[in-house]
């Protein structure tokens, strides 16, 4: 029998999302960043079983990029793609901000390293 599991792993830039994140709920409590830490885990690894659950991501829908997708962890949005039998983690992204200005600020980020 074929495993239908997926494998999860995390991009570079989503580890740098989590680790943000973690780092000012943590300012105001230690406990409550290792709560968030071990929901956000615990959801992108639940990927592996079934990743066609999450929602396209609406601000990209808009622009008609429909191959990601997101699943929340309130307030916060597991943003992913799949290829193949993989899961890539693309984001972690406060759900309180705005999407489009986080992606935005990434691709001129992005243009200032080349």
């Amino acid at each position: 029998m074929v495993d239908p599991r997926y494998a999860v792993s995390w991009t570079e830039e989503a580890l740098r999302d989590l680790d943000e994140n973690l780092a000012y709920v943590s300012v105001d409590s230690l406990e409550a960043a290792e709560r968030v830490l071990a929901s956000l885990e615990r959801r992108a690894l639940s990927l592996e079983r079934s990743p066609e659950r999450g929602r396209v991501v609406p601000e990209l829908a808009q622009l008609g990029v429909r191959a990601s997708r997101e699943t929340v962890v309130a307030p916060y949005r597991i943003v992913y793609r799949t290829h193949e039998r993989t899961v890539m983690v693309l984001a972690i992204v406060d759900g309180r901000r705005d999407l489009e200005d986080i992606l935005f600020d990434r691709l001129i980020r992005r243009d200032d390293k080349v």
